[in-house]
């Protein structure tokens, strides 16, 4: 079928009112039917994300119910009996396709949990491997803008789905009518029969309980005088970040008004990623007024965190990699203090995260692992510990996005978690009279000054994929020699286990290329070493002119 006749399709089937006005504001508008109905929604390991709207390429009921039918099928294949928790954010129509996948499901014999009120994406993990489910399924669209949404799966161990599964869902997906393919039910009747069950909130907190045993510092959570600025964006953070701080000890917390509260629109905050200055505006702003010592600020899911502290000089925001290794460095020392090092410390890092890590992990004799993007791989690593019965050597583990975990109890990055940890990290060096930047400048004088950065390039719609593809194309067939009159040294292409390659240059420098998994943009992590940050900053700045150019943005 062309793209006009799935449209007509489409207008003709469709009874939502919702988008069935958006089919007719699209009518006679042939780029925009294309780009609706060109091809379908991408389902990989990271699930399906996309824009909000009517047609194959875009969130609906219909993509998450084609999806969830494909899911139902698969579990149906492989368990006789199978269960699947649920969890959504608080994104515009997240609870009407959470409670759309927990009716397909039902539908093909499979009981659901399901969250009653949005709940961040690490509850969800919690969920499955807590009530021993053989997936889980959240709707959420992370940190990006409103008009987005997405659906994640995760497999019975908590992690997001492997790609040999999501292949498997796929190939379902695809034989599945986008329309009328799907099975469903009534959902009312589910709840009332059962099928459905509702978390009850004594599993919030459960969860809490479970998080604050994560604490490192637990002894001088009582003698703490921090004062914390906090803003969940409008998303689900705002219960369970303030209510684990609270029964931890720490008190003194101010929330932004403004973005407390559920909302989709993000009406205060456009983009809704916590690493942006912009994301932390007014939190920097009330912590002005409030002479607070630190800010906290986490994503629509509550799996990432973005962090400020008050230095001499003012507001001083973090990178998700200086984070990263200011929280090792905090664990590693606590742990070394209270006498509660495990033998034989495990720390993982994405490989495009600070190699920082690294000599800090060296320093307090952790093993350090480096593992590919995405907190499954993370997840991995916990699980091998477990098989040989050893969970408790992992100590932490974290991605250059602002992802950070420290326990067991899910396989995903938990801004819960981290929220605590990084209090204990401000008030570990509070008492010390030090700050978080002074801290983190001691760290850098002893193993070494890192600067990293990242660039990203948007490329959207289906010309974009494609200047994506032909970048990535141009690379595999001929490596860069030099950059900045450095010559590349090695060239490691990680294909076919992830689309990403990195380049490193005479002298240490390193650059990595890689598209994004959920988002239509091209990004670049840069990776520099030099006797001071300005030397390194420099470096950087001229490494990354001249791949900009190279790849011709």
């Amino acid at each position: 079928m062309t793209e006009n006749e799935k449209y007509l399709e489409w207008k003709e089937y469709v009874r939502d009112e919702e988008l069935a006005t958006d089919l007719m504001n699209a009518e006679g508008n042939e780029e925009e039917i294309f780009d609706r109905f060109y091809r379908s929604l991408e389902f990989g390991t990271a699930g399906l994300r996309g824009v909000l709207g009517a047609g194959t390429n875009r969130m609906n009921i219909y993509t998450v119910r084609q999806a969830t039918q494909g899911l139902a099928e698969y579990l149906n294949a492989h368990k006789e009996g199978a269960s699947v928790a649920i969890a959504y954010d608080t994104r515009h129509n997240s609870e009407k396709f959470a409670k759309e996948a927990a009716c397909v499901l039902v539908a093909n014999g499979i009981k659901v949990w399901l969250y009653d009120a949005p709940a961040p994406t690490p509850m969800l993990s919690y969920a499955v491997r807590e009530r021993f489910c053989d997936a889980g399924i959240v709707i959420t669209a992370s940190h990006n803008p409103a008009k987005y949404n997405g659906y994640k799966v995760y497999g019975s161990d908590g992690c997001q789905i492997s790609p040999e599964v999501a292949k498997e869902i796929l190939a379902v997906i695809e034989k599945t009518d986008v329309l009328r393919g799907a099975k469903s039910c009534d959902y009312e009747s589910a709840v009332s029969e059962k099928k459905i069950v509702l978390i009850p909130d004594s599993f919030w907190r459960r969860f809490y309980a479970r998080v604050l045993q994560e604490g490192v510092d637990r002894a001088n959570h009582a003698k703490n005088e921090l004062t914390v600025v906090y803003t969940p964006l409008n998303g689900t953070g705002a219960i369970p970040v303030v209510n684990t701080l609270s029964l931890a000890g720490f008190a003194n917390i101010e929330m932004v008004r403004e973005q407390e509260k559920p909302d989709g629109a993000f009406p205060t905050c456009p983009f809704p990623n916590p690493e942006l200055r912009e994301a932390l505006a007014l939190a920097l702003k009330k912590a002005e007024e409030t002479n607070a010592d630190l800010v906290l600020a986490t994503d629509p899911d509550a799996d990432r965190v973005g962090i400020a502290s008050r230095e001499k000089d003012g507001f001083r925001l973090f990178t998700g990699n200086e984070v990263g290794a200011l929280l090792l460095d905090f664990i590693a020392s606590a742990r070394e203090e209270n006498g509660t090092m495990p033998e034989n410390p495990v720390a993982v890092r994405s490989l495009v995260s600070t190699k920082l890590a690294d000599a800090v992990a060296a320093g307090h004799g952790i093993e350090m692992k480096s593992v590919f993007t995405g907190f499954r791989f993370i997840g991995k690593v916990i699980a091998d510990l477990e098989a040989i019965e050893q969970p408790e050597r992992f100590i932490f583990g974290f991605e250059e996005s602002c992802g950070y975990l420290s326990g067991t109890y899910v396989r995903d990055k938990d801004a819960v978690d981290a929220s605590l940890l990084i209090c204990e990290a401000a008030n570990f060096w509070k008492m010390r009279g030090k700050t978080l930047g002074e801290a983190l400048a001691e760290i850098q004088a002893k193993y070494g000054y890192y600067h990293d950065f990242q660039d990203n390039f948007y490329c959207e719609g289906a010309d974009g994929a494609k200047r994506i593809a032909g970048i990535m194309a141009g690379l595999r067939e001929e490596a860069p020699k030099a950059i900045c009159g450095k010559a590349v040294v090695a060239a490691k292409d990680y294909k076919p286990d992830a689309n990403m390659i990195e380049y490193t240059l005479e002298g240490g420098s390193s650059f990595i290329v890689r598209p994004s998994g959920t988002e239509p943009k091209l990004k670049i992590y840069y990776s520099v070493k030099a006797a001071d940050f300005e030397a390194a900053k420099a470096e950087g700045e001229a490494i990354k002119a001249e791949v900009t150019a190279l790849l011709a943005f």
